[in-house]
């Protein structure tokens, strides 16, 4: 009997001690929770910023970066100043810092991002900041506007996707002139809008299109953007394509291309494209939190592939399912 006795005390031990240490395993990772995600790549290390929430700093204080080597393993926050590589106070805005985007142009790192419902531009001499804005103005100040883009061609020329906040959420392009820190007004035109039955699902009032991103492929522009309220379980993601980044552009006809009946979780949408190589074409994302909370959003990444066209054509571009996944900082 003394036996038994001692074999369940040993065996409620081990099963404890088993416990224990899935729950320190568990706990040496956390989701990164960033919304309206970008990663750059420089030098062989990524750097992933969006923006805030709560814990991960929140939308009003600026934007904080992760790091990674290999795209899988995440450490942070690892901005300079305070794990901030843009901090309120050091560059245009006061509120709302939303939707950055890190370039590399002429040996400089520049972040374009929105605040105070403006675009603005700061510089870096490294990608883990600071970032500065000195004038602490936006590049236009016409209107509202959110969500900018970046895209430098092969001729040279540059290029400012953003969305403007009239009549709906609609992305707009206009060239910029070099020194980036304003457009061509006379460039200005409008490139999507959201008219088509999946980009509006609530048929809201207010259409939403935003979240612009831009790839050349084949001397073709293949636009990716998302649709509807990102608080809306359907907000998703399509792509419009052109043969000259100021359009017009052609709404492909197997949008959305990720959406949650394919990731199995609401509101998928609002990324960046990373190119690693010729070979690997990434696409990082946010997610809602869970079924029952929008946010803090969840910041996922999955694979895109341009399928051949048997015809010789450009081909289409498609999200790889089984390559979606959340990124996790480690905590330990």
């Amino acid at each position: 009997m003394k036996y038994v006795k001692w074999l369940l005390l040993i065996t409620i031990l081990l099963a404890g001690n088993l416990t224990f240490c899935q729950k320190e395993d568990a706990s040496a990772t956390r989701d990164i929770l960033l919304a309206d995600p970008t990663i750059f790549l420089n030098k062989n290390t990524y750097y992933l910023t969006g923006t805030g929430s709560g814990a991960n700093a929140g939308s009003g204080s600026g934007f904080v970066v992760y790091t990674s080597g290999d795209l899988k393993t995440w450490k942070g926050p690892a901005g300079t100043d305070g794990g901030f590589i843009l901090k309120r106070g050091d560059a245009f805005g006061s509120k709302g810092f939303w939707a950055p985007q890190i370039i590399k142009y002429n040996n400089w790192f520049y972040i374009a991002y929105t605040a105070n419902e403006k675009i603005a531009l700061a510089v870096s001499v490294n990608p883990s900041g600071p970032f500065l804005n000195p004038s602490l103005r936006p590049i236009d100040d016409t209107l509202k506007q959110i969500d900018p883009f970046i895209f430098i061609d092969d001729d040279g020329k540059k290029y400012l996707y953003h969305v403007r906040l009239t009549r709906g959420n609609r992305i707009f392009v206009a060239e910029l002139n070099d020194d980036l820190m304003s457009i061509k007004p006379e460039t200005l035109r409008e490139c999507i809008s959201a008219t088509e039955k999946w980009e509006n699902t609530a048929g809201a009032g207010w259409p939403v299109a935003e979240g612009p991103t831009v790839i050349k492929h084949k001397d073709l522009y293949y636009l990716i953007y998302s649709a509807n309220d990102f608080r809306n379980p359907d907000y998703a993601v399509g792509y419009a394509t052109s043969k000259s980044p100021l359009g017009p552009w052609i709404k492909s006809h197997d949008n959305p291309i990720i959406h949650r009946g394919i990731v199995g979780v609401n509101g998928p949408g609002h990324g960046d494209i990373l190119a690693v190589g010729r070979r690997h074409l990434y696409y990082v994302f946010h997610t809602h939190f869970s079924e029952e909370a929008v946010s803090p959003r969840k910041t996922a990444i999955g694979e895109l592939r341009f399928l051949k066209d048997p015809k010789g054509g450009y081909g289409k571009l498609v999200f790889v399912k089984t390559s979606f996944r959340y990124l996790s900082v480690k905590t330990q």
